[in-house]
């Protein structure tokens, strides 16, 4: 299976991808060479996750403004039925 690129991971993906990373390195019997490349993976991983809750965040924060705008309705207990 070809090993995607960060960016193209959704964020849990991406976060579940980290977390066996950080097991292996805090397993600490890789050798050092295969330690970097995942320690390089996981900074990408990383910084990939941390785009995505960005733009969130931001998709968030849009919503809430539009909303706010928007003109409130009664609530009515018959409409929930």
């Amino acid at each position: 299976m070809a090993i995607k690129k960060p960016e193209n991971l959704s964020f849990e993906e991406a976060l579940s991808e980290l977390e066996l990373i950080v097991a292996e390195l805090e397993n600490s019997e890789l050798p050092l060479e295969q330690s970097l490349k995942q320690y390089q993976r996981g900074i990408g991983l990383a910084n990939a996750s941390q785009q995505k809750l960005e733009s969130a965040q931001q998709q968030i924060k849009i919503l809430k403004q539009a909303d706010a705008q928007a003109p409130l309705d009664p609530f009515h207990e018959d409409a929930m039925r």
